[in-house]
């Protein structure tokens, strides 16, 4: 699943190789080949079942970025973050996986979401599903506020992961202030 989630299952003719949005090196150049091809050698190397895992967070945050039909330049750094610091990734490595589920889950959302979703479920563990949850609230309150639809994308990521309400509410907590909701009570009541 891995290598065809992140298009690593080419012909020898079809030498495209998504790289992500960076300066250097030069687009087209040699070095930019070879660059994608290191990159993409070390998430060969992973571990199957570690790989799969890395899919699955990465589409599932993707998920949840795009709930309000826009993948902020603030919420794909984030997501490459997450990688990294939970999936062990390098930046490069986090950048490539990232911009692949971003586009997987643009393409084939309606048809992937619960399937890749339920595979994340059986796959990990609880604590890893609540981590997955924590990124996927953190990603819409990058921006200050999460939305009604951002909520709605979490609460059906969450039920469909098999997580506890009680367990998915705590994390919820933690982004009270954000809630979009919240929000509009505040002003209302001017506090």
């Amino acid at each position: 699943m891995f290598r065809r989630f992140l298009g690593l299952d080419r012909t020898a003719t079809d030498t495209r190789l998504p790289v992500g949005d960076q300066a250097e090196p030069t687009p087209g150049s040699a070095a930019e080949t070879a660059t994608a091809r290191r990159i993409v050698a070390r998430l060969n190397a992973l571990p199957p079942d570690e790989a799969r895992y890395l899919a699955c967070f990465a589409y599932v945050m993707s998920r949840a970025a795009d709930a309000d039909l826009d993948v902020s330049d603030a919420e794909t750094d984030l997501m490459e973050r997450f990688l990294v610091e939970y999936g062990g990734l390098d930046e490069a490595q986090a950048v490539l996986v990232v911009q692949m589920a971003k586009i997987q889950a643009r393409t084939q959302g309606q048809t992937e979401d619960y399937v890749v979703t339920r595979e994340f479920r059986d796959i990990s563990t609880t604590e890893q599903r609540l981590a997955l949850i924590r990124c996927c609230f953190a990603i819409g309150a990058v921006d200050g506020t999460i939305t009604a639809e951002e909520a709605s994308v979490v609460n059906e990521i969450a039920r469909e992961l098999d997580l506890e309400r009680d367990a998915v509410n705590a994390v919820r907590a933690e982004f009270h202030e954000q809630l979009s909701a919240v929000q509009a009570l505040r002003r209302v009541g001017g506090t």
